[in-house]
């Protein structure tokens, strides 16, 4: 599969998680010599945390997750990833793969059940050849390395043309902490609480209604505000673990948030540019809203809008369909007060076309790979901000062919 134009030069160099120990292997869940599983061993007494699809179709994984969320954090974890099926509308079948995967893991690693967490990502309803898995299951309990997190991110991969993964250190009291994640994700994206699949790794200590919260509130300010096709899925999971293996205590630790904030961005904006089909990564930013929640309306509406994501595709500065998607909103609205920019170009302001503005500005502008669109609707503060990316003819192509 070709790589996304805008995908990063490659996958960062990201040092070991103490506390975290990863493995992959190729069980044919959905194709033959496929590297689809991956194990991440956490050591004792970790602390979970994690955000979810709020889908009402959403998988068994993603049921037992929440259940077990915040559960007890004594004795070892683990985490149970396989790509190529998603074990989502499944029935009982779904439910005996979970129970049967979770127990199997538990017994190899020396682990409660209850602190083993699976997800399944790929086709919807279709039973989880999950026997396969568990065939791998000695080879993956002792293959486990700690710095396995690059063929980790691959393992997960579905329609992603490339893995993805992000990493800060930080200085806390004096102390290092270290914080990584990886994510899958390319389409099916509008997350509704939480993304496609995401893990996040750091060795700080902290209590898990503290980073419950934490996670909760990055996911909102990251993943909560990206789109590809406007498709929430039914297997969205983020799980984060902090194996408290540096000693150094992050609770109400500016720093601390501001380094996850980083990281989660970090990984959304590559989803978004790894769009499947995707040729322009784009910002949308509204302010000038009477609420945020306007501002947010009004944001999503341009950033999931076929015409304005087909026009994009087409380098059109077709600054019309983003009058569209503004009215469409729901958001209150006044035509001649709203203004609409590209990047630093004035398009439109006072309800009609900006006297400076030229055809020629506007489409040598839509040439480039990184864009902003910006619309101040002239009412009061609110403001939000969304990422999107454009909307091509691939995206058909591979969305068309999923399952063959």
């Amino acid at each position: 599969m070709k790589v996304s134009p805008l995908a990063p030069a490659g996958f960062p160099s990201i040092p070991p998680i103490a506390g975290v120990r990863f493995s992959t292997s190729a069980a044919g869940v959905r194709y033959p010599g496929r590297t689809d599983v991956m194990l991440a061993e956490l050591a004792p007494d970790t602390v979970m945390a994690g955000v979810f699809t709020t889908s009402a179709t959403r998988s068994a994984p993603v049921l037992d997750c929440q259940a077990k969320i915040a559960g007890p954090s004594t004795g070892p974890a683990a985490i149970l990833v396989n790509s190529g099926n998603s074990n989502a509308f499944t029935g009982q079948a779904g439910v005996e793969a979970v129970e049967s995967l979770t127990a199997r893991v538990a017994e190899k690693l020396g682990c409660s059940k209850d602190r083993v967490f699976t997800s399944s990502t790929g086709v919807i309803g279709e039973p989880l050849p999950y026997d396969r898995i568990e065939a791998k299951l000695d080879e993956l309990a002792s293959s486990l390395d700690e710095g396995g997190i690059e063929p980790a991110a691959r393992a997960i991969m579905t329609t992603d043309t490339y893995a993805k993964g992000a990493f800060v250190e930080v200085e806390i009291g004096g102390e290092p902490v270290r914080i990584a994640g990886i994510a899958k994700g390319s389409g099916m994206i509008a997350p509704d609480m939480a993304t496609m699949l995401v893990y996040i790794f750091t060795d700080a200590l902290i209590g898990q209604p503290a980073l419950q919260t934490l996670v909760k509130c990055q996911s909102d300010l990251t993943f909560n505000c990206i789109t590809v096709d406007s498709d929430t899925s039914t297997s969205d999971t983020l799980l984060m673990a902090a194996t408290g293996a540096s000693g150094v205590d992050v609770t109400d630790s500016v720093t601390f948030n501001e380094a996850l904030h980083g990281v989660m961005l970090d990984l959304a904006h590559q989803v978004v540019r790894d769009g499947e089909g995707a040729t322009k990564f784009v910002t949308v930013r509204v302010t000038g809203a009477r609420t945020n929640a306007d501002a947010r309306r009004v944001a999503s509406a341009i950033a999931n809008s076929p015409l304005v994501k087909t026009a994009i595709a087409g380098e059109d500065p077709n600054w019309g369909r983003i009058v569209m998607a503004v009215g469409k909103s729901g958001a209150e609205a006044d035509r001649d007060r709203l203004s609409i920019r590209f990047g630093d170009i004035l398009v439109a302001e006072q309800g009609w076309v900006s006297p400076g503005y030229s055809e020629e500005q506007g489409a040598s502008y839509m040439r480039g790979e990184d864009l902003t669109i910006a619309v101040d609707l002239g009412l009061a503060g609110g403001m939000a901000t969304m990422w999107t990316c454009d909307l091509t003819h691939a995206y058909i192509d591979i969305n068309a062919d999923y399952r063959s």
